[in-house]
This record gives structure tokens, C-alpha cells and sequence, in this order.
């Protein structure tokens, strides 16, 4: 009797310190090789499946002993896939609770004021933190995918920096900065001044990315909104060389020539009357301001004096000696 009370006590005593060095280690830091370790938990991972993760991208975890945790817990079918990153510091209990909250690190794409669709698109597919679902589409398959109700890709998209968790579509981020610059177009529209010569937002868009092209300093936006929209009323030519450059395409190699400015495609503004069919870039918020709201002026000429700003004329006779004082 007395061996078996014994025995029954060293039970007891043996679980207690298996409880106690449990609950010990779940509050250690865990011991990483490096900085930050990232790892990816994939979708319908179990418990089992997912320690085993986490250990594979070079976490050291006993695999029983974290299991245990999120099963006495009540956490154990609560993990969220998705790619995750664990700094030092951090105990098992904060790495469990990272995994269910569902705290993913971040990748970033930055997209710049001015880019045309194919440089966002180029900048996108060489993300490694982005699930590539676009890659490959043309355009209007990628407009279609979205939900979008244009064809065109070109002007659609809002420029700036996306946050978005490693592993995610790149369909959500295209989503988020379609809807983004919607957003800035129709409040934009709703707010803009009268007797405007655009037919539809979509023109105004068109004219935000050609200011967005034509602008060296960022004041003088709406002066040369300004010019572009006197030009549309009174019928004269747009004659902007971003619209040439863009109807280019790759012909593009840095420099424009004057049989350029003759060759006629569906953007160039020298052989074309009105606006382009489509924007020639991504503008920004300003561009689009500035479209819907020019500066009242009668200026109908402006010539780079350079030195980043440009010099505004009301006729050809002073925009000429504009441009031999500025240019010859």
C-alpha cells in the first residue's frame, strides 16, 4: 500500500513539473537563427500540418509541445493561412495568437504618378510577395477579372503605395486601386467648375493624364489645364507630344522628330481634333483636380523655360518670341 501512495505521489510531482516546465517554455522567447523568420501556413492546414510549417522554415519548435498549446487553448482549428513573418522576441503563446488573429506580414507595391498601365503592370508581375492570378492576360482580361467596366487598363488605376499581405492576389490590389481612383474621379467630377468642354468623367481623365505628362512644376497644373481646355473650346489642335510619344509605343527611343509629329495615329494630337481615345498615363489626384478645375486664363500656347517652369502666352505672336527667348 504504501509503494502504490509512492507511486501515486511521484505521479503527481512528475506532472506538476511537466505542467510547470510547459507553461515555462510557452513564455520563452523563441530562439531564432536570424533577424526575422518568414514562414507561410497553406490553406486547410491542420495543427499537425502547420507546426510542421513553421518548423520547415527554420523555427525551432517542438512540434508535440506546440500542438498541445493550441489544442488546450481551443485554438487549434482557428489558424488563418497565409504568409507570416516572426521577429525575435516573440514566445510560442504570441506565435499561436499571431497565426490566429491572422497578423500576415506585408509586401508593398509602389506605383508612380505618370507610369503608363504597362509600367504598373511590369512593377506588379515582378512582385514576389504578390500571387500572380493576372499574369499573362491582355488588358481587357485583366479589366474583365476585376469587375471594371472598361476595357482600357490605361488611366484606371490610382497612383501610390499599396500594403497588402504576402501571398495575396494581385487581383486585390488591382481592385483597390481601380476603386481608389473611381472614387477620386467622381468626387472630382461632382466638384468641378462649370462650362467644361468633357462629354463624360472618362474624358476628363483623359485630359488629367496628358497634364499629368505635360507638367514640370507641380503649381502650374492648373495653368496648363488651363491652356489644353481654351484649346478644346475654341477648336484648335491639342498638339501635345505625350500624346505622340504615347501612340509611339516602342518606336519610342527617347527623342521625338518632326516626321513623328506627322505621322498620324489615333494619338496624335497634331493630325487629331479633341482628346485621345483613351488617357496615355496614370494620373494622380492634383492631374485630375486640376482637369476638372483649370485656372482662368485665356493662355492657348505655354513653352518650357528651362528651368522646370513654363512660360504662358494668350496668342502665337507672343508664344514665338516666348519660344525664341526660352528654346533658339
Amino acid at each position: 500500500m504504501r509503494l502504490i501512495k509512492t507511486l501515486f505521489l511521484l505521479c503527481l510531482l512528475s506532472g506538476a513539473a511537466a505542467i510547470a516546465g510547459f507553461i515555462y517554455w510557452t513564455e520563452q522567447p523563441i530562439a531564432l537563427a536570424s533577424a526575422s523568420v518568414e514562414f507561410t501556413i497553406k490553406p486547410g492546414s491542420g495543427v499537425r500540418s502547420a507546426t510542421k510549417q513553421i518548423q520547415d522554415a527554420g523555427i525551432p519548435l517542438p512540434p508535440f509541445a506546440f500542438e498541445m498549446l493550441a489544442r488546450a487553448t481551443g485554438k487549434a482549428n482557428k489558424l488563418k493561412a497565409g504568409s507570416y513573418e516572426l521577429l525575435p522576441g516573440k514566445n510560442p503563446v504570441e506565435l499561436l495568437d499571431k497565426i490566429v488573429n491572422g497578423d500576415f506580414s506585408q509586401g508593398s507595391v509602389a506605383i508612380i504618378e505618370g507610369w503608363t498601365f504597362a509600367q504598373m503592370r511590369k512593377v506588379i508581375d515582378a512582385s514576389t510577395a504578390l500571387k500572380h492570378d493576372t499574369k499573362g492576360l491582355t488588358d481587357a482580361e485583366l479589366m474583365k477579372k476585376i469587375g471594371a467596366e472598361f476595357n482600357a487598363g490605361e488611366g484606371m488605376f490610382f497612383p501610390d503605395t499599396y500594403l497588402f499581405a504576402k501571398g495575396s492576389s494581385d487581383i486585390q490590389l488591382y481592385q483597390q486601386a481601380y476603386a481608389s481612383q473611381l472614387k477620386r474621379l467622381n468626387d472630382a467630377w461632382e466638384a468641378r467648375a462649370a462650362n467644361l468642354p468633357y462629354q463624360s468623367k472618362y474624358e476628363a481623365l483623359i485630359m488629367a493624364s496628358i497634364i499629368e505628362k505635360e507638367t514640370g512644376q507641380p503649381s502650374e497644373r492648373a495653368q496648363i489645364a488651363s491652356v489644353f481646355v481654351n484649346r478644346l473650346k475654341t477648336g484648335m489642335l491639342l498638339q501635345t507630344d505625350p500624346t505622340v510619344i504615347y501612340g509611339m509605343g516602342e518606336k519610342y527611343q527617347g527623342k521625338i522628330y518632326k516626321r513623328d509629329l506627322l505621322t498620324d495615329t489615333p494619338y496624335n494630337t497634331y493630325t487629331r481634333a479633341g482628346l485621345p481615345p483613351t488617357p496615355i498615363a496614370l494620373p494622380g489626384l492634383a492631374s485630375i483636380t486640376a482637369a476638372l478645375n483649370p485656372a482662368r486664363s485665356d493662355a492657348l500656347y505655354f513653352v518650357a523655360r528651362g528651368d522646370g517652369t513654363s512660360h504662358f502666352s494668350e496668342n502665337l505672336s507672343e508664344h514665338n518670341r516666348a519660344v525664341n527667348k526660352y528654346q533658339r
